[in-house]
């Protein structure tokens, strides 16, 4: 008779593998975030430079401004699906906490096991109620 539990390692295989894709993906979305930035400094120096005209700076520097916050959105959203998988990981694992088993002549008996204790009948308190003496 087995009474240790055994850890799903296919479920929380799985859950470790999702881990790695969505670090990769916070990863790759932080790359294209410094991307975007590099591509405007560079336009920046364009116009500082006489490149480019402010129209040009202008119009880059609202879509630049939309795709940052598309890709702040993408990371924030990514990180919390993070937060998710940590915390199945973790409920997973906690699972796993050892139970404790003590070998006694008769036997293996599980002691971390507590017994339930039947309720006790509550006394009921009701609260003393006084007369009032009529005054003669």
């Amino acid at each position: 008779m087995d009474q240790t539990k055994k850890m799903d390692e296919s479920a929380f295989a799985e859950i470790v593998k999702e881990f790695n894709a969505v670090g990769e993906l916070i990863r790759a979305r932080q790359d294209e975030k410094q991307a975007l930035i590099d591509e405007f400094n560079s336009e920046s120096k364009r116009f500082f430079f006489g490149k480019i005209s402010e129209r040009t700076l202008a119009s880059s520097v609202k879509k630049t401004n939309t795709e940052l916050q598309k890709l702040d959105n993408q990371i924030r959203m990514t990180i919390n699906k993070a937060g998710t998988l940590a915390a199945q990981a973790k409920r997973l694992a906690q699972a796993q906490s050892p139970r404790r088993f003590k070998a006694t002549l008769s036997g293996i008996v599980r002691t971390d096991v507590k017994k339930r204790k039947s309720p006790k009948k509550k006394s009921s308190s009701r609260k003393k109620t006084y007369r009032k003496t009529k005054k003669r």
